[in-house]
């Protein structure tokens, strides 16, 4: 029997581009079949056998970063929402002739999980760009997208959504195993066993967002290779105002965003240099996730990272002292290679998962990591050019 196969499309809060990845699942049933949800035996119960990473153009990646600081006109936005879906569709392109099925999270530029009267948000909203008509049409594909408003619909906070997808492909019996994720914002799941009822999942804080923001000074799209922090000294002072945030000390369900971390909006006790601003913004988020431990309910045997965090040897060794003693581990040290599951693509594999539970009629959520009511079917569907 043929294995699906999904494409999954992601880009994160550090809006740097487009991941792609096509996941295949062994064990799993054809879409569409409508069997009931069981996890398959064996392992792994899926495998990223493609993938590709599409960057934005400057011009587009400024584009998402206004709408991010809330700048910009009704008519940009629109604009940018085809913008988008354009790259999207583009970056599916080459990929999307062997799968059965597109899941596209688009590029979130807004996200606001609670009502905050002093920003102006009077209720729980989400946005995400990037048309999905669009990726239907130009590769012939049925498109699943716009996963997060069945959630807040549903009373929850609209994320963390890939613990649904973690527990499907990542769940091993007698095995507490956390998987962290270093985009723009920290996320983490924890999966004790195979029982859904105990994962847990939220995210902490900022991991790539401000370093992002502090390399900009610099004139650097990113801190490559840790460079700026490394230069630099944690300047105590600054680190303790920062860890005083009012969404650290909230107890999950929680979620966040680039709108929330960003320097214009954190304390500032004193005048740093890049370097030190650096050293003290990779220090916040190291300490950030070893705080958000104390939340768990067992601590994990082993802790898996992934996203652009991961590339930076600063950060990675913060990590590696602050979460001692569980070991920090790759996906790629558990032997995913570039055909499997990488450090890349764990994301856009999970919204590849997410957009095949939608097809199965499959709830997509784990209501107690997003605090919703009950368990939403998450994604709207696009159909595929000429399709009923």
């Amino acid at each position: 029997m043929t294995s699906p196969r999904v494409l999954g499309l992601m880009s994160g809060t550090s809006a740097d581009g487009i991941d792609a990845a096509l996941l295949e699942l062994p064990g799993w049933p054809a879409p569409g079949g409508g069997a009931p949800l069981k996890l398959p035996d064996g392992a792994p119960r899926g495998r990223v056998v493609a993938h590709t990473f599409t960057p934005y153009p400057p011009d587009l990646r400024a584009a998402v970063l206004r709408a991010m600081r809330d700048e910009g006109t009704p008519g940009e936005l629109t604009q940018l929402h085809w913008a988008l879906g354009e790259a999207f569709a583009q970056a599916a392109a080459p990929l999307a002739r062997d799968a059965d099925l597109i899941a596209s999270h688009g590029q979130t530029v807004q996200h606001h999980p609670r009502p905050d009267a002093a920003r102006g948000w009077h209720r729980p909203a989400t946005l995400q760009l990037g048309e999905a008509a669009l990726i239907a049409q130009t590769t012939g594909r049925a498109v699943v997208s716009d996963f997060r408003p069945a959630d807040l619909a549903a009373g929850g906070v609209g994320a963390p959504l890939v613990p649904f997808a973690d527990w499907a492909l990542f769940s091993q019996p007698g095995v507490t195993r956390l998987l962290l994720n270093l985009g723009g914002i920290a996320n983490l799941t924890l999966l004790p066993g195979t029982d859904p009822a105990r994962v847990q999942a939220f995210d902490t804080g900022p991991a790539n967002c401000l370093l992002d923001e502090i390399a900009a000074r610099a004139g650097l799209p990113c801190d490559e290779g840790g460079a700026l922090a490394r230069a630099g000294e944690v300047h105590e002072p600054t680190l303790r105002a920062w860890l005083a945030h009012p969404q650290l000390t909230a107890p999950p369900p929680k979620a966040t965003g680039r709108e929330v971390w960003t320097l214009p909006r954190l304390p500032a006790p004193a005048p740093l240099s890049t370097e030190d601003l650096a050293a003290t913004a990779t220090e916040f988020t190291a300490r950030t996730v070893a705080d958000a431990l104390r939340w768990l309910a067992a601590p994990p045997d082993e802790v898996i990272v992934a996203g652009g965090g991961t590339r930076n040897p600063a950060l990675r060794a913060a990590l590696t002292r602050t979460l001692a003693p569980a070991p920090l581990i790759t996906f790629a040290d558990l032997g995913w290679d570039a055909r499997g599951f990488t450090d890349a693509t764990r994301e856009a594999a999970a919204f590849a998962f997410l957009g095949y539970a939608h097809a199965q009629g499959w709830p997509s959520t784990l209501p107690h990591t997003t605090g919703a009511a009950h368990a939403a079917r998450t994604g709207k569907w696009s159909p595929a050019p000429g399709a009923s």
